[in-house]
């Protein structure tokens, strides 16, 4: 295990949300779907082996929301997902899934998915922009949505896909000090990703990697 930075980062507060609407925009990315754009962030960022392992699959265009729940100290809403789903099963994720045909747009689909796992009403959520594209080992291209979520909000959770809702400080996920590098092996070669550990929840892979390149984007 490995710590990614030794310096104290900011300490996100409300400014957090001006400081998303000033840096991010909803131009959406054309690597989504064009095969010859290869998208800049991704699990590769560590382990330069999997963007020759994602290249060789067909792309699988996916969209999460990133919900930073405006409390007084405001957190990042996550989901732990249930141990039966087909990809990801037993993880921690974003509210999120693919994008499917009728869905307009990336942001579209981030609303559904939030809505269909956890019950969250799209009332309370206002999107902020799209983090950069995020290439996922298993050949999924990940558009993140950033959004503000008003904290009056009630979730219904999809015992299906949904195992558990928490919330982790966002001044947490956002300090350098606490993005860290771990390895294991995968598939007969070491994996070295980011985890960001919070009591007995391990955020790691492509949530952790996420969450790094929003801190990038923001106070990087």
């Amino acid at each position: 295990m490995e710590a990614a930075l030794p310096t104290q980062g900011p300490v996100p507060g409300h400014e957090f949300f001006d400081l998303a609407r000033s840096r991010l925009t909803f131009d959406v990315p054309p690597a989504l779907t064009d095969p010859d754009l290869p998208p800049t962030r991704g699990d590769h960022d560590l382990d330069p082996a999997f963007q020759a392992i994602a290249d060789i699959r067909p792309i699988r265009p996916a969209a999460v929301l990133i919900p930073v729940v405006d409390r007084e100290d405001p957190t990042v809403l996550l989901t732990l997902r249930t141990t039966a789903l087909p990809s990801h099963a037993g993880q921690i994720a974003f509210p999120g899934g693919k994008i499917d045909p009728e869905d307009e747009t990336p942001l579209g689909t981030a609303l559904r998915e939030a809505e269909e796992e956890i019950g969250l009403d799209r009332r309370y959520v206002e999107p902020l922009g799209y983090l950069d594209l995020y290439l996922s080992g298993t050949g999924f291209r990940i558009v993140p949505t950033v959004a503000r979520v008003t904290p009056d909000f009630r979730l219904t959770v999809n015992p299906a896909e949904v195992a558990d809702v928490f919330e982790v400080p966002l001044a947490f996920l956002m300090g350098p000090e606490n993005h860290q590098r771990h390895s294991r092996e995968w598939r007969g070669m070491m994996r070295t990703y980011y985890a960001m550990p919070f009591g007995e929840r391990y955020i790691w892979g492509v949530t952790a990697g996420i969450l790094r390149n929003l801190y990038e984007r923001l106070y990087g």
